[in-house]
């Protein structure tokens, strides 16, 4: 009989041409599919709960695959054993049969730093920008993206998606130790969403542009108005939330 099952991943993307398998390129799901493939003896294709791009890191994602028998209680460590040292998987576990990781999620959470005093420990893992902001001219304009459904402003020209709108549940900047962190939860989110609205927070946080210009930014929904996409290495998929009733006791 047929099983559904849950891998709960970590990884960090800094060798990754992103989590989706690509010609004559690695991806993490790559190189999961040949773990899997490789322990369980049959081909196995995870489908996982969303894209992220090259050199994007993620602390918690999900991916979903099919297998006729019981997964035995060491299978994490041998799937960590062989693996490479940059992806993790953290738990395994049943899941209703109908559940699918990136369709059944219902809140997703990403994270971006920035650190403004150089650190060679911090390389690939967030984004030095050495120039003072100011932090509480960028909380002021936190209510109109939260009052924002439309999101084309934000999000990368020529994408397949039928719809730019997405639900912001929370955001904030918040100040840790040397680190500057950006926080949004969402229902779903854009291709280079996250990057470009830090990008246009920076913008503001240097004065380059007033608290009334974000504000049309977003009303614009045009892409060329906001600001630069900053690189990828800051960003963190922190989790990934799904009802409680998809797990199988």
């Amino acid at each position: 009989m047929i099983k559904r099952y849950f891998l709960e991943i970590a990884f960090d993307g800094t060798a990754y041409h992103g989590w989706q398998v690509q010609p004559n390129a690695d991806s993490v799901q790559d190189q999961i599919n040949i773990c899997l493939s490789k322990l369980l003896r049959t081909e196995i294709f995870v489908q996982g709960a969303g894209r992220t791009d090259s050199g994007v890191h993620a602390r918690q994602t999900y991916a979903h695959f099919d297998f006729e028998n019981t997964i035995d209680e060491d299978f994490v460590n041998r799937c960590n054993s062989f693996l490479p040292n940059d992806i993790q998987i953290i738990d395994c576990s049943q899941v209703e049969l109908e559940c699918h990781s990136r369709f059944d999620a219902i809140s997703r959470t990403y994270e971006y730093f920035i650190f403004n005093s150089k650190n060679p420990f911090y390389i690939n893992k967030a984004f030095y920008f050495y120039k003072k902001l100011n932090l509480e001219l960028m909380n002021q304009a936190i209510p109109f993206l939260m009052e924002c459904s439309d999101f084309t402003s934000f999000s990368k020209s020529n994408t397949q998606t039928k719809t730019n709108n997405c639900k912001i549940y929370s955001l904030g900047w918040k100040e840790k130790d040397e680190m500057l962190i950006f926080e949004i939860k969402a229902d779903r989110f854009l291709r280079n969403m996250v990057r470009s609205i830090v990008g246009t927070f920076i913008e503001l946080g240097l004065e380059k542009i007033t608290l009334s210009e974000f504000k049309q930014i977003i009303e614009s929904k045009n892409r060329t108005r906001a600001g630069f996409s900053v690189p990828a290495c800051g960003l963190y998929l922190k989790n990934v939330d799904y009802p409680q009733n998809i797990w199988i006791k």
